[in-house]
C-alpha cells in the first residue's frame, strides 16, 4: 500500500489536482495541525484590500514571498514586493502592481507554518525537477458584510505560476462558497465546497482552471439582521522560473 505522500503525488499527477481532507493532509505533509490552528487569529488582523475593481469591499489580505530550495529544506524571506500578475491570467486585476501588508512575523516564522510551505514544495518538487521554488503567500479573508463575498472576483482562472495551494483556514455564517475545478485542455471537472479547516486542494496549475462561487451571509434572505459570515483561505503559489514581474515572459 503507498503511503499517503505518495498516493497524493499519484493523484496530483494523474488528474492535475487532488482535494484533501484534514486528515489527509496532516499525514501526508506531516502537518502539526494544533500549531497551526493558533496562527487563526491572525486572519481577524489582515488589512483590507484597496485594489478591487468591481467596487467591492469584501476582501482583506496580507502578502509574503519566499525562495524555497527543495532538498536542502530552506525557506528563505524575500523583501517585500508587489504581487503582480499579467492580464492573461488575472483580467480584472493584471497588469496593477498591488502592495499589501506582509504577513504577521509571528506567522512567518512559526515552525508549523514553516512546515506547510516546505511540505508542500517538497510533494511539487517530486512532480517538476526544480532547484527553488518561486513561493507567494497569500492571506485571504472574503466576509459578507456588504451582502456578498466574491472569493475569485476575476471569474475561471490560472494563476500563472506551476502550482497553487488552496487551504481552507475556516469558514462560519456563510453559504456558498463551491469549488470548482475544470479541465483547461478539456471538458471534465469537478465541484466541492472546503468546509473543515486545513482542508486543501493543490492544483497543477497549467492543467486546471478554478473558481470560488460567491458567499452569502447564513441567514441571507431570511432574519432581517444576518451575521457577517466569513471564509478564511490561505493560498500558496509555487514558480520555478522567478517571480511573476512587469517585462517579463508570461506563462
Amino acid at each position: 500500500m503507498n503511503d499517503p505522500r505518495s498516493a497524493l503525488e499519484q493523484e496530483l499527477r494523474s488528474a492535475g489536482y487532488a482535494v484533501l481532507e484534514p486528515a489527509t493532509a496532516r499525514a501526508a505533509l506531516e502537518l502539526d495541525v494544533a500549531a497551526l490552528d493558533a496562527l487563526r487569529a491572525s486572519w481577524e488582523r489582515l488589512p483590507r484590500d484597496p485594489y478591487l475593481r468591481d467596487g467591492g469591499h469584501y476582501r482583506a489580505r496580507r502578502h509574503s514571498s519566499f525562495i524555497y530550495t527543495p532538498g536542502a529544506r530552506e525557506l528563505a524571506p524575500v523583501a517585500q514586493r508587489a504581487h503582480w500578475q499579467p492580464t492573461t491570467y488575472n483580467a480584472l486585476h493584471g497588469g496593477m502592481l498591488r502592495w499589501f501588508e506582509p504577513i504577521e512575523p509571528a506567522v512567518v516564522t512559526a515552525p508549523a507554518f514553516r512546515q506547510l510551505l516546505a511540505s508542500l514544495g517538497e510533494l511539487f518538487a517530486q512532480r517538476q525537477a526544480v532547484s527553488r521554488w518561486h513561493l507567494e503567500a497569500h492571506q485571504f479573508r472574503i466576509d459578507t458584510a456588504g451582502g456578498i463575498g466574491r472569493p475569485t472576483p476575476e471569474g475561471a482562472h490560472r494563476d500563472g505560476v506551476d502550482f497553487v495551494a488552496v487551504v481552507l483556514i475556516g469558514r462560519r455564517a456563510v453559504r456558498g462558497g463551491e469549488t470548482r475545478v475544470f479541465e483547461a485542455e478539456g471538458s471534465r471537472g469537478v465541484r466541492f465546497t472546503m468546509t473543515q479547516p486545513w482542508s486543501m486542494l493543490l492544483m497543477d496549475d497549467a492543467r486546471v482552471i478554478h473558481e470560488t462561487t460567491p458567499l452569502q451571509s447564513e441567514g441571507a434572505g431570511g432574519a432581517a439582521a444576518s451575521e457577517v459570515g466569513v471564509r478564511d483561505t490561505l493560498v500558496l503559489t509555487y514558480r520555478a522560473r522567478g517571480f511573476q514581474e512587469p517585462g517579463a515572459a508570461e506563462g
